[in-house]
């Protein structure tokens, strides 16, 4: 494997280039943002909340807190959430697992 931007050879396992410090596709799966699912093991109600709270990476009860706020103040948070409720898919209360890259799980 080589470096995109400065063409340096590097291990299959590297995550960053030694000598420029780009990030290598490694790096950049495992950095890759949860998907926008309903979060049923971490709900409440529908798991709406909890779904955005793992997406953005932030405290779910912070989360609900956000909502709650929008929805008093303007009405609109109710609305959203039932939109988000129906419109997002679940996750079926399974943990989320990026899929492995398979030329990195097999070294080729």
């Amino acid at each position: 494997m080589f470096c995109t931007k400065c063409g340096v050879q590097l291990r299959d396992e590297d995550r960053f280039c030694s000598k420029c410090g780009t990030r290598t596709a490694l790096a950049r799966a495992a950095d890759s943002p949860h998907p926008l699912l309903l979060d049923k093991r971490n709900k409440k109600i529908a798991g709406v909340c909890a779904g955005f709270a793992r997406y953005f990476e932030v405290d779910v009860t912070l989360m609900r807190v956000i909502w709650l706020a929008v929805a008093i103040a303007t009405g609109v948070g109710f609305l959203a959430y039932l939109a988000a409720w129906i419109i997002m898919p679940s996750d079926h209360g399974e943990e989320y697992r990026p899929a492995l890259n398979p030329d990195v799980a097999t070294g080729g």
